[in-house]
């Protein structure tokens, strides 16, 4: 045989074996990788089912990463699915939305049309959350028909569930019940718990819209409804089904007129709420944070299975070597070194470039998406807690004004003090918030600095007088009575650093310290220190006191409370205000904040015409008997705000949607009218567009619960006169629809 034919031959037999060896271990490998996934997709439902969502989502991220390296589309459009679903249980719509439009699109290409189904059904329930209500009857459509065709009775439940959902959403209540009751036997047969109790608890909340009948008592057929769900809820421990049970039972007393049981267990239903949104929370940055972490997981699988895939091939080379002959192995390794160097090497280096850049660019937008996720899902859930929160202040005004018993007035007034920290707490949320995404802007006005300081300790004396604690004030008369700055912004990071003090100390003190370091003519640079003598922090967590949501300790968070974020906002206002934190501390001995602020110096005092500073007195009798439609679909709220405007003497009338609002202004007279924003049906917005159409001179305010610093032009273009956002301080609600309906102009506070 001649030496090229002995060549070819060789270099034949090799390439063969080697084809098969290699051919053998990736296929193993892959069917290694997709056990992988069923086991963690295994893992997920059941974490899912025992409401474990910080469990759940670990192992759906990471079941979606192994099954995306493998490119396995039925195991990603399985997981993608049960993704989704997990996200719209946990409130995070926006991700579910995202997840379930993926496995839409891979499972189309799939022939399973349950798992198609599933994800339709699934985007309806997600759309109807969001109120797109034409896209969630679509969805929900095409999962209907689905189910039919492949007769899967119990899937169809579920999709029957979800339109019964939408038609309560849209006020269809009759409709919405058809629906429930078609789906009940179906979950109860199968066994289908959740769903079960999931349907009677909405099942007795649209029975309570319909009248009253001869022959249909809504109270009755809620009660029996919320007795079943409650006992389904109860056998299996369903925590966020119990959390809605309460306010079911709320509203059959309010319904029942029994106020003392509408109280508890709306009171109930918002403290556990509460807690689910923590939760929730919890869960969500969990799953960011593995997100964040995708790229370095995918670097070491890919490394670790080069390692593999190296071992292996060296050890199938040394059996085949062994049979074959020396000079065979001379004409292998001459071959495999010049085809080395002159062609692999150029290879897998520009592979490995290009893998790398393609990692970089991943990294950058999932990091970019999960800063989107969160300041979305911020501005969604703090908006979320607004609505609730106007009817526990709401209610806490009215019932202290009807003249309680000493020992409910102190109730009362805890009650009250609660609801103005949660809206604290919210607050501080949004303006992490805005601070994050620079949207925050120093403003420059005159103002008098030791009244301010005065402000803020008479507001904290009550929190120094509980711990039992002293607060002293350390002021250097050469301070200019005139100075111009951001009186807001200071007040802000004073009331946070002060009240972090307080808080933090027990029959000690607190003492406050300004003095001024320079001797400039037009300019101020006065050293500020807050100094106490309470717990300390210890200097590990020294470094990370200033960062979103840290405190000294878990320890220290569960004796003390609060949500880490004060220190925060205090690190990125005096950034903005070209200052910097200093922290001085000793574990057991205290802590001193200091940081220096440079201040212009005014030529006259203009404190007294500051808006910040802006009286005004409101002329009650002047609102007697003047006619108000309150444009509101959520019934307690109605509820409430009525009373407020008729224990003042003022004819009130209600409207449940804008549609309706619009019809009444044409038929009534009405001195004023306050608008929700969002409703079903048409918006506050439209509404107040389409009045405009026929009546430019009606006073109309926007009593909102949504974050309005950004809309001020949305919602002047559209119409309003004013905006009210909710929850508010009666005086200041009344001031605003007194000066409204007198066609004067409210200052900015």
């Amino acid at each position: 045989m001649c030496p090229s034919l002995l060549k070819k031959y060789t270099l034949s037999i090799i390439g063969m074996v080697f084809f098969a060896v290699v051919s053998t271990t990736a296929q193993e490998s892959r069917q290694d990788s997709i056990a992988k996934v069923a086991t963690l997709q295994k893992k997920g439902d059941q974490a899912l089912s025992n409401q474990d969502y910080d469990s759940a989502i670990l192992a759906f991220n990471e079941a979606k990463n192994i099954s995306t390296l493998i490119s396995d589309t039925v195991a990603q459009s399985k997981v993608l699915v049960s993704l989704g679903n997990l996200n719209y249980y946990i409130k995070n719509y926006e991700k579910a939305a995202y997840e379930v439009e993926e496995a839409i699109i891979l499972t189309s290409t799939l022939n399973n049309r349950t798992l198609l189904g599933r994800a339709y059904t699934i985007k309806g329930l997600i759309a109807t959350r969001v109120d797109k209500f034409s896209v969630a009857e679509d969805a929900l459509k095409k999962a209907d028909q689905i189910f039919i065709e492949t007769d899967d009775d119990l899937n169809r439940a579920n999709v029957l569930l979800g339109l019964g959902i939408l038609e309560l959403q849209q006020k269809n209540y009759q409709v919405a019940i058809n629906y429930f009751d078609a789906a009940i036997p179906t979950f109860k047969e199968s066994s289908s718990n959740y769903q079960h109790a999931f349907a009677l608890l909405n099942k007795a909340e649209s029975v309570l819209e319909l009248e009253a009948t001869q022959n249909l008592d809504p109270i009755a057929i809620s009660k029996n409804a919320l007795n079943q769900a409650n006992a389904i809820i109860e056998r299996n421990n369903y925590a966020s089904l119990k959390v809605e049970s309460y306010k079911i039972a709320g509203f059959i007393a309010i319904n029942e007129g029994d106020q003392v049981s509408a109280q508890k267990n709306m009171n109930t239903y918002f403290h556990k709420r509460d807690s689910l949104v923590a939760v929730y929370i919890t869960a969500i940055s969990k799953g960011v944070d593995q997100e964040g972490e995708i790229g370095n997981l995918n670097q070491k699988i890919r490394d670790q299975q080069s390692d593999i895939d190296k071992q292996q091939k060296s050890i199938n080379l040394g059996k085949m070597t062994t049979g074959l002959s020396i000079a065979l192995i001379i004409i292998l390794s001459l071959l495999t070194l010049s085809l080395y160097k002159n062609n692999n090497l150029r290879a897998k280096a520009n592979d490995l470039l290009q893998d790398k850049n393609t990692e970089l660019v991943l990294a950058k937008e999932k990091a970019e998406k999960a800063s989107l996720a969160k300041a979305q899902f911020l501005s969604t859930i703090t908006h979320e807690l607004r609505t609730p929160l106007y009817a526990v202040t709401g209610l806490t005004h009215l019932l202290l004004e009807e003249d309680p018993k000493e020992e409910q007035k102190d109730h009362l007034n805890s009650l009250k003090f609660s609801g103005e920290y949660l809206l604290s707490l919210i607050n501080n949320i949004l303006d992490l918030n805005k601070l994050e995404a620079n949207k925050v802007e120093i403003e420059q006005s005159t103002f008098n600095l030791k009244k301010r300081i005065n402000d803020v300790l008479v507001a904290l004396k009550k929190s120094a007088d509980d711990r039992k604690n002293n607060l002293h004030i350390e002021f250097d008369e050469n301070i200019p009575t005139k100075l111009i700055g951001d009186p807001l912004k200071l007040s802000q990071v004073l009331i946070n650093l002060i009240g972090n003090s307080v808080k933090f100390t027990q029959n000690g003190d607190v003492t406050i310290r300004v003095q001024r370091i320079d001797n400039k003519e037009n300019r101020a640079a006065l050293r500020f220190e807050i100094e106490d003598n309470g717990v300390g922090i210890s200097k590990k967590k020294q470094k990370s006191i200033f960062e979103s949501f840290s405190q000294a300790s878990l320890q220290i968070n569960r004796k003390f409370g609060g949500t880490g974020l004060g220190l925060s906002i205090v690190k990125n206002l005096l950034e903005l205000m070209d200052s910097k934190i200093y922290l001085e501390s000793q574990l057991g001995k205290g802590s001193k904040f200091s940081f220096t602020i440079n201040f212009g110096i005014a030529e006259e005092l203009k404190d007294a015409k500051s808006p910040a500073n802006a009286t005004y007195e409101i002329d009650y009798a002047a609102l007697e008997n003047r006619n108000v439609l309150v444009v509101e679909d959520n019934k307690i709220n109605q509820m409430i705000t009525r009373k407020i405007l008729e224990k003042n003497k003022m004819v009130c009338m209600v409207a449940d949607n804008g549609t309706d609002a619009v019809a009444l202004v044409k038929e009534n007279n009405y001195d004023i009218v306050l608008m929700d924003i969002h409703m079903p049906g048409i918006s506050g917005i439209e509404a107040t567009q389409k009045i405009r159409e026929f009546d430019k001179e009606l006073p109309i305010i926007a009593l909102t619960a949504v974050t309005i610093d950004e809309n001020l032009d949305e919602f002047y273009r559209a119409g309003f006169n004013e905006i009210i956002p909710k929850p508010f301080k009666t005086e200041e609600f009344f001031q605003k629809i007194y000066l409204t309906i007198e066609n004067r102009k409210v200052p900015t506070t």
